[in-house]
């Protein structure tokens, strides 16, 4: 078994080498297109007129140097410490230059020779001619740039390029050339041994040289390829013939902390512009130069591919290592973070208690850690519970800059930020699944609840968190309260329908029977006292059927709407008095003891004296039909700024086992045995005659007390169209 098992080892670091030196060989496969692109004659000639006008900048410094030599305006170490590093130095010795007046006259000359530039300047003579013009304020009056290297395009271009930068150049407190003429000039064999010289020295054009190659989708492809093969073997050898990975070197070295294995990979993202660098050397024949050009050149090419596949090999092997890496979260799953991360081992260590040192240390980790948990939670519950019905300007622009920030650290890892969008991607994929998983489940709630309203259950329980659906919730609530306050009233009103078709027929029928049966009496009787007699039950009998019929008349117009009021000003406080004085042989024959707390003064309302009249007498009525002999009845009265208020309360007879919201409905009466006359119109008919004068009736009972509230607000004086007006 032990034998097997090392020769599947074996087999699978064989092959793991095999994929490296493919991958490796794979990239010095590419280079021919890599050489091909920087040796395009194009690009050269790109870069050549790149390169043509940047090193024509020192020549600006050189026109300030050159004056002060001839003129000793300002002092030479104010003069040397402004432009001592300028390249001017290194590029004079490259070129022919001199100093004339207006008339030609040469004032300051590199050479003998120079003195003659004026002449030879529109000629072949030089590669280029560069002259300046400047007028007696000091400033350049022309700019000319010529020889046989600049085109016509690319001198206009030199000359717009020098005037621009001019204004740069110059220092406020060094003299200004003033009425001359400065004038430059290379040859082509000095010209092209100036720029090879530039292009070697200055850093800029090899970093922009590498810049261009990292964006040739050739180089960034094969990366990308043989990254992502390495990659992919780490994740697929290992399944090998089920190799042990306790007894395989390479998967051993993966057990490195999570933030070492981050940090390296950190490193090799930022590696890859010194392997574009190592790439331009070795095509451009500069990476390795231990013999000479003459008779080593391709000897020094095969020492720096054979380098450059040992360099790619051990980045292949990193990336194999950390793809390794990533392999073993999918391995251990759960348990990585607690086994590999450094962090959360440091976080745990804290957490079972650490020392004595680290007590605030493990207060404020774990403070930073649930503020961030919080931070987190808050914003997905604020996801799931966006309110469509305000702005929501707000919560997009949070979204936007929170992915802006993501794609913004995504793009610093350059071309190894397609890996870091994967992984972003799956984070996305996962969280937008739980999300959409959890709106789903809410708006299965939230449907769940309308097809029980739809189907008629008005007791289904809609509750449970719903999100985003929180204010269709709410409605639906509402609905429901409204249906089944709807039903309620339906089969409230159904039942009326009964009651008032069975009380109608019973007040009705009572004394119309009686009446009835008394005529056949008063006909057959002899007897002329008993008639007189039984003409007063009648008399009595037809005068209570004329009540209840001219009850049912006023109820009826008090429903509809219909009644007219006459609205005058009437003295509250008399007209109660006068009521009470009107019924006291009823109240006496009660045996009620009557508490009157009436203001002294008058409290003068508009409201209709007739209506009014009536609403008193039925409250009085009602009090001596149902309250208990022997006892007391308060009535009181209260003015405020706004109302006045009287209250009625007296002690009942019989067991107030009513709704007190419906004993104000036609028809219903306190006494439900019906053992006292009355129609159960009454507090029907107070309710409505007091609510068509704008006040309120409020009904309360406590054991067998009952109370009664009559509210009638301050109006103002009322207009005369209103008192002639159907309400």
């Amino acid at each position: 078994m032990d034998t097997k098992l090392k020769n599947n080892n074996k087999r699978g670091n064989l092959l793991t080498v095999i994929v490296l030196l493919i991958s490796s060989v794979g990239m010095l496969l590419f280079y021919p297109a890599f050489s091909s692109y920087i040796t395009d004659q194009d690009q050269k000639e790109m870069r050549k007129e790149e390169q043509m006008l940047d090193m024509l900048d020192p020549i600006l410094d050189g026109n300030y140097l050159l004056y002060n030599e001839i003129s000793n305006e300002t002092e030479s170490s104010e003069v040397i410490e402004e432009y001592g590093n300028s390249r001017f130095g290194l590029m004079k010795k490259y070129m022919k230059y001199g100093i004339f007046d207006e008339s030609g006259t040469a004032i300051l000359t590199s050479d003998e020779s120079a003195k003659k530039l004026p002449e030879e300047f529109d000629g072949d003579t030089y590669a280029l001619c560069v002259r300046f013009s400047f007028d007696v304020d000091g400033d350049i009056s022309d700019i000319q740039v010529g020889g046989t290297a600049y085109d016509k395009n690319l001198q206009f271009t030199a000359e717009q390029w020098l005037y621009d930068n001019s204004v740069y150049s110059a220092a406020s407190y060094i003299s200004t050339p003033s009425e001359v003429q400065i004038m430059y000039a290379m040859t082509e064999q000095n010209l092209e041994a100036y720029l090879e010289q530039y292009e070697t020295s200055n850093d800029m054009y090899a970093y922009m040289y590498v810049d261009e190659l990292m964006q040739q989708s050739s180089f960034n492809w094969a990366i990308l390829l043989f990254t992502t093969f390495s990659a992919a073997a780490a994740f697929l050898i290992p399944q090998y013939k089920k190799r042990a990975l306790e007894k395989d070197a390479i998967v051993d070295t993966r057990r490195c902390p999570l933030e070492i294995a981050f940090i390296i990979g950190l490193c090799l993202m930022a590696y890859v512009r010194t392997l574009a660098i190592m790439i331009w050397n070795t095509c451009s024949h500069k990476f390795i130069q231990v013999f000479s050009a003459s008779y080593g050149e391709n000897l020094n090419d095969a020492i720096s591919l054979a380098a450059n596949a040992v360099i790619w090999f051990v980045y292949f092997t990193v990336v194999y290592w950390l793809a390794g890496c990533v392999r073993e979260i999918f391995v251990l799953k759960k348990s990585y973070l607690r086994e590999r991360s450094l962090c959360v081992k440091f976080l745990l260590w804290l957490k079972n208690g650490g020392n004595s040192m680290t007590e605030e240390i493990k207060k404020l980790v774990l403070g930073c850690w649930r503020t961030f948990k919080a931070f987190c939670r808050h914003q997905y519950e604020a996801l799931l519970h966006i309110d469509f019905r305000d702005n929501t300007n707000k919560t997009i622009l949070r979204i936007v800059l929170l992915n802006f920030a993501v794609i913004f650290v995504i793009s610093m890892f350059w071309m190894y930020g397609i890996w870091v969008l994967i992984i972003y991607s799956v984070g996305l994929f996962i969280f937008l699944r739980k999300y959409l998983n959890k709106v789903q489940e809410q708006y299965q709630g939230i449907l769940k609840s309308t097809n029980q309203l739809a189907e008629g259950n008005l007791d289904f329980p809609i509750t449970g968190d719903v999100g985003i659906f929180a204010p269709v919730q709410n409605e639906l609530k509402r609905i429901q309260t409204g249906f089944k306050k709807a039903v309620s009233e339906e089969v409230k009103s159904e039942r009326m329908k009964t009651d008032l078709i069975t009380n109608v027929s019973h007040d009705l029928k009572t004394p119309l029977t009686a009446i009835i049966t008394y005529v056949d009496l008063v006909k057959n009787e002899t007897d002329e006292e008993k008639r007189k007699e039984y003409i007063g039950v009648l008399e009595r009998k037809s005068l209570r059927l004329k009540v209840l019929i001219e009850d049912l008349f006023e109820i009826s117009k008090a429903t509809s709407r219909t009644v007219t009021l006459h609205y005058m000003k009437i003295d509250i406080v008399d007209l109660l008095k006068q009521v009470g004085l009107e019924y006291d042989s009823n109240i006496r024959k009660a045996n009620l003891e009557m508490k009157w707390n009436l203001p002294e003064h008058k409290i003068v309302l508009w409201l209709d004296s007739q209506k009014t009249y009536r609403i008193f007498e039925n409250m009085i009525v009602n009090i001596t039909k149902y309250a208990m002999p022997h006892t007391r009845v308060y009535i009181d009265m209260k003015e405020t700024e706004q109302d006045v208020r009287i209250s009625m309360k007296n002690v009942s007879s019989a067991e107030l086992n009513f709704n007190t919201d419906e004993i104000t409905d036609r028809f219903v009466r306190g006494d439900v045995s019906r053992n006292t006359e009355g129609s159960g119109l009454g507090l029907a008919i107070v309710k409505s005659f007091v609510e068509l004068q704008h006040g309120t009736l409020q009904i309360s009972t406590e054991a067998d007390l009952f109370k009664a509230e009559i509210v009638f607000p301050k109006r103002q004086e009322v207009p005369d169209g209103e008192n002639e007006t159907e309400m």
